[in-house]
Order: C-alpha cells, then sequence, then structure tokens
C-alpha cells in the first residue's frame, strides 16, 4: 500500500510523522472500525491493519512535504462497505486502498451505483475509490488479476449466501 493511502485510511495529516503518531491513529481507527461496533468492520479493520503494518515498514521521522490528504477517507471506504455488505451474492474485495465488487452485481446495481461505486468497462468489474482521491491516480491497463497480484487481495465475508435472494435489503 502505498504511504498515502495508508495515512489517508488511518486520518493521519500530520506533515511530519512519528511511530507513536502511526500507533495513535491506529488505535484510533481500531476503536472506530472494530467489527463489534460497525457492520463492515472486518473488511475496515483488514484495510486499517494493512495500512498499520505499511507504515510501519517506513523507517521514522518521515517528512511528508506537500502531499494531499484526504481525512475523510477512511469514513468514506467504511460508508461505502456498509451500504453493499447486506447486499446478496456479492464478492467483496479489497485491493490496496480499492475497493472492487463483482459477483451477482445486476440485481444491486441501483444500490453500486448509489454508494459511489463505478463500473470497470474494462475489467468487467465495480469499484469504489473516494471521490477526492480520484484525480491523482492514473487509470491504466491493468487487468484485475494484476491488480490482485501487485496489491493483494482480501476478500470480504458478506451475511448472505448466493441461496439467498439477490436483491439488497
Amino acid at each position: 500500500m502505498k504511504t498515502i493511502d495508508a495515512l489517508n485510511i488511518l486520518s493521519i495529516s500530520e506533515k511530519e510523522l512519528s511511530l507513536e503518531m502511526v500507533k495513535k491513529a491506529y488505535h484510533q481507527a481500531c476503536k472506530i472500525y472494530h467489527p463489534d461496533v460497525n457492520p463492515a468492520g472486518t473488511a475496515m479493520m483488514q484495510a486499517v491493519n494493512e495500512a498499520y503494518e505499511s507504515l510501519c515498514q517506513e523507517t521514522y521521522p518521515i517528512k511528508l512535504g506537500e502531499l494531499d490528504f484526504s481525512i475523510n477517507y477512511g469514513e468514506a471506504l467504511n460508508e461505502a462497505l456498509n451500504s453493499i455488505i447486506h447486499c446478496a451474492a456479492l464478492v467483496i474485495e479489497i485491493c490496496g486502498a480499492w475497493i472492487w465488487v463483482s459477483g451477482e452485481t445486476k440485481a444491486n446495481k441501483e444500490v453500486l451505483k448509489a454508494s459511489g461505486f463505478q463500473w470497470s468497462q474494462q475489467k468487467g468489474i465495480w469499484y469504489f475509490r473516494p471521490q477526492s482521491q480520484k484525480t491523482r491516480f492514473y487509470r491504466g491497463n491493468s487487468s484485475i488479476d494484476e491488480i490482485r497480484a501487485k496489491y493483494g487481495t482480501e476478500k470480504v465475508n458478506t451475511r448472505f449466501s448466493k441461496e439467498l435472494t439477490y436483491e439488497c435489503l
């Protein structure tokens, strides 16, 4: 995971960063996104843990300079996950700081759109990236398998199985 994405997920906006700051932000994020208090907590904790592990590998202190921080980045991911976590027959994956959704998406198309997900025609899969982060990335020609290989993937367990209805409840 890129350093800026990890910082955004943990809601860190300091220009000079120490390991103590990272630990404090990690503990605060754990309180907010823990599965006991958040329906999409498992998925969010995967993203928080990945961000924390990524930042723990850095050499401190870090001077970040003029990077764009999005303080509500983690919250935007959380809201997007919470809005689709109850939808049946979706396969939700977290690859880096992006959410990718496949499976039976046709029945849940309107819910995905309303939640801020967009359709990737090239990959044939839905994705979510907070609006404030969309302009700084090059939309390359990588396949979803190449993205999975590069950033790793964590599948999110949804609460419904494929035998149930295909509509979002």
